[in-house]
């Protein structure tokens, strides 16, 4: 049977040909670094990979998530839309998207190819039926998730202390400059 996400991004990644640097990559993935080789295949056998002509959108903010991004090769910019400033770029071994495993809100940012590359896709989807067959190793996957977008939202929540700090340093530097 062909997925949804089969047609989108062609044959599943578990070419023989590609799997063992499928899963040394995976293997130095944060969010799969706990993960045995046994495990590593299970979830290389649920990814799907796609390639991205440079400047291509993977997804656009404001857009329903469906899954994780995994760049295999390239560079991939995450902007903030409309004025499109690039909020970080990131490469080979990185992820991004991964909220959208635990729920499907829109995402906060656009993902777009900065070099032709080649990324997996991990969907939603695709984990609820990994979870359904292996209980242990979907729930190992959630907690890494989780642990990762807490980590994430704690990052941003002093970012924005210290922006707030900023701003009331300026406010006060011009309110004594008005004086």
């Amino acid at each position: 049977m062909t997925t949804p996400w089969a047609r989108l991004f062609g044959d599943k990644a578990n070419r023989k040909s590609d799997e063992i640097s499928t899963i040394d990559l995976l293997s130095r993935v944060p969010l799969f670094e706990v993960l045995n080789r046994r495990e590593l295949a299970a979830v290389e056998r649920i990814l799907h990979r796609r390639q991205y002509q440079r400047g291509e959108v993977i997804f656009r903010q404001g857009e329903r998530g469906m899954g994780m991004y995994i760049v295999q090769q390239g560079t991939v910019a995450i902007t903030a839309e409309p004025e499109n400033h690039e909020l970080f770029e990131l490469q080979d071994g990185d992820f991004f998207g991964e909220v959208a495993l635990l729920d499907e809100s829109p995402r906060s940012a656009t993902a777009v190819a900065k070099t032709d590359c080649s990324v997996f896709g991990f969907f939603q989807p695709d984990l609820f039926g990994l979870i359904a067959r292996d209980s242990r190793l979907g729930v190992k996957i959630v907690l890494r998730v989780s642990r990762f977008v807490s980590q994430r939202l704690r990052q941003a929540n002093e970012r924005a202390l210290a922006l707030s700090a900023e701003l009331d340093a300026l406010k006060q530097a011009v309110a004594r400059e008005e004086r």
